[in-house]
Parts: C-alpha cells; structure tokens; sequence
C-alpha cells in the first residue's frame, strides 16, 4: 500500500457550490426563491418567530394550574429485586444505591408489589405499595415509611 492508493472508508460527499451560474443548477437565486426575509445573507428566524404579528403563543390565554414544577419522583424499586438481598437484611435507600440497584434517588424510593418475595427482609422506604407491605410482612419482615418533613410541618414545629 503506498500514500497515494489511500482513500477513505466512506466516499466524501460533494458539496452544494451555490452561486456558481446558472447552469449548476443553483444559480442567481440559489435555492433560496425570490426576494423576502429568508432570501438575505445572514437571515435567520427564531423559533416561534411569525413575522412581527403576535405570535400565537402570546395571543392565547393562559388559564389553569399546573402542578408539573412541584411533582415528586420516585426511583422505584419491585419485590423481586429484594430477593439479592440476605436473610434478615434492613434495604434503606442508602444501601439500593451503594449496590447499583438504584442510580438516583430522586425524592425518594418506592416499593412496588411486583414479582414474589421469596426471602425475610425489612425495608426503609419512602412509599410502598399495599400489595408489596402486604407480601414482606407475610414473610415477616417489617415495613418502615420515611417521612420528609415539608414547609408545613417545620412551620408547626416553629410555634
């Protein structure tokens, strides 16, 4: 193989050479049509731009409450995959990260009743679903809720 027998893996593409007569088939205009604001050199629009009227995000009225800046989320955890854990073992969720069951912690972890429980475990969570408190306190372990205390409750305490 010598220097000159080098190509590349992938065929490199021509390039639109605008401007270049009227043959080349991107002549005169260019592609770009005839007159108006798009036609200039440097002419770019914002997204949402209308042309100077009131955009329509602007003219409609804004009614309502959303909730969507204040909603929590949870990472969540199913039954199924407490079974990695040993007889007897207290999950908080402190240990689910440190074992890569859980990447995040979001606002908090929550215990879903999926899959079967096959081992003895108490869990600190969250939230836990009735099917899933149901399935660990039948084979004996214990359920423990963490509770966040929120601007209402220091505000109480504050009295």
């Amino acid at each position: 193989m010598k220097l000159n027998e080098l190509q590349p893996s992938v065929p490199r593409k021509n390039r639109k050479r605008v401007g270049r007569g009227e043959s080349s088939g991107w002549g005169k205009t260019c592609g770009k049509g005839s007159n108006g604001q798009k036609s200039r050199s440097g002419a770019g629009l914002k997204p949402g731009f209308e042309g100077g009227q009131m955009p329509i995000i602007r003219r409609t009225p804004k009614r309502g409450f959303s909730n969507y800046p204040f909603k929590k989320e949870y990472a969540i955890i199913n039954l199924d995959t407490l079974n990695r854990f040993e007889e007897g073992t207290v999950v908080t969720p402190e240990i689910l990260l440190e074992t890569g069951l859980v990447k995040k912690l979001f606002d908090g972890v929550k215990v879903l009743g999926n899959g079967a429980l096959d081992k003895k475990v108490s869990v600190e969570a969250h939230k836990v679903s009735k099917s899933a408190q149901k399935a660990i306190e039948e084979k004996g372990g214990t359920v423990e809720i963490i509770e966040v205390k929120t601007f209402a409750d220091v505000a109480k305490n504050n009295k």
